[in-house]
């Protein structure tokens, strides 16, 4: 921490975005174990660093990136989160979800016969694999978010040159991803926007643009946003704040 501080200058205020606080237990605890220390503290989820990120007061951040989560908070400030499972049981829009179902879903193609639309074309030549039978054991034998992610690229690929197994896996994706939206306002959410941020969601307009679609279709009031800044900006906003209120 010290070497992160110009000399003669002090800590006034942290702010945290830590991934794995999804409750509001565990982020008092990690913000009462540093105030322990003498520093002032805010944390929060690191979704929950994306809306004061976009300079806003209130709505709903989501992340599709290695995994996915959304977080919001009700009129009372009380934090809401939805989805953040892991991707062993769920995860779903994020890039090894995205995956897993690719695969999936062209070996299912495979088994009944049916031409490969380029979806599994694309995904033996990511992993290097020469037929199906491999394909299954490859992903099989290392189910991380290390083997499984990089793999997203070329799922959309294949969807953008006209694989509709591929396509309908993006489709899906974006329908659990507004799934999130939709929980986190039936509980009371509030903010007119969705800032959403991570490497997929962000990265791949197709996705982002199906969310989009999907948003207002179900919630017409709702503006989806991607995140433009790093999401450490929302840390710096809520330390200011935390430094202002003593």
């Amino acid at each position: 921490m010290t070497g992160a501080v110009p000399e003669g200058d002090e800590i006034a205020a942290v702010g945290i975005g830590a991934q794995g606080c999804d409750t509001q237990r565990h982020c008092a605890h990690l913000a009462a174990a540093v105030e322990a220390l003498g520093v002032p503290a805010v944390v929060v989820n690191d979704a929950a660093l994306l809306v004061p990120a976009a300079g806003l007061d209130t709505g709903i951040g989501v992340i599709a990136g290695t995994g996915s989560i959304g977080v919001g908070a009700d009129a009372a400030g009380e934090a809401l989160f939805a989805g953040g499972w892991g991707w062993v049981l769920g995860d779903e829009g994020g890039a090894p979800a995205i995956v897993r179902d690719a695969v999936r879903s062209a070996l299912a193609a495979y088994d009944a016969g049916r031409a490969d639309d380029g979806l599994l074309t694309a995904l033996l030549d990511h992993f290097g694999d020469p037929d199906p039978q491999t394909l299954a054991r490859t992903v099989n034998d290392e189910p991380t978010p290390g083997n499984w992610g990089p793999a997203a690229p070329a799922v959309f690929r294949a969807a953008d040159v006209g694989s509709a197994l591929a396509a309908s896996v993006v489709e899906e994706a974006s329908r659990q991803l507004a799934l999130l939206v939709t929980r986190l306002v039936g509980r009371g959410a509030v903010g007119d926007t969705v800032v959403a941020a991570g490497s997929v969601v962000v990265r791949q307009p197709r996705l982002a643009d199906a969310l989009r679609a999907r948003l207002a279709a179900a919630h017409p009031s709702l503006t989806l946003r991607l995140l433009d800044v790093p999401p450490v900006a929302g840390a710096v906003a809520l330390a200011t704040a935390r430094h202002r209120t003593g």
